[in-house]
């Protein structure tokens, strides 16, 4: 979807960056092991998040938020691609919460929530359903310290990436 010259993967955990590595080897991949991601200031246009938040504590993800508006450029997009908790679909939160190992499996309130309480422009691009049972929330969010306004036009000029993910 991307050139690899152009974007990086990272994960605490070595074993999948070495796995990463085999896959895909001309693309970049890092292991990082604290709250401070391992780049320079202002260096992402965008930042994909598929399927890593449900494995993360609230309190935890607050201090990603922060490291996340460091490294995005002004007008920087966050695209977050999350499991989704439905009042509606209990079934298919019990197979979710059954079938997943992450134990923060959220609905799309408590998702929005947490970024809008870091000062972050939320949108909802699309929710649907994956293998019956799975509910899954995409989304995007934006510093608002980097949108350049309230009405910033620049919001989706990327427009293109956003529709490639789904």
């Amino acid at each position: 979807m991307f050139n690899p010259l152009y974007y990086v993967g990272i994960d605490p955990d070595a074993q999948r960056i070495d796995y990463a590595k085999r896959l895909y080897s001309h693309h970049a991949f890092q292991v990082f092991n604290s709250n401070n991601l391992p780049f320079d200031n202002e260096s992402f246009d965008y930042i994909l998040i598929i399927a890593v938040l449900h494995h993360i504590s609230s309190d935890e993800i607050s201090s990603y938020m922060k490291e996340f508006q460091r490294i995005l450029k002004p007008n920087g997009t966050i695209v977050i691609m999350e499991p989704c908790l439905s009042k509606k679909k209990p079934l298919c939160n019990w197979f979710m919460k059954w079938y997943d190992n992450g134990e923060y499996i959220r609905n799309e309130k408590e998702y929005i929530q947490l970024f809008r309480d870091q000062d972050y422009d939320c949108r909802v691009l699309k929710r649907f359903r994956k293998c019956f049972l799975y509910h899954e929330l995409f989304f995007s969010v934006k510093p608002k310290s980097l949108m350049g306004g309230e009405n910033n036009n620049d919001y989706y000029k990327h427009k293109r990436i956003l529709d490639a993910l789904y």
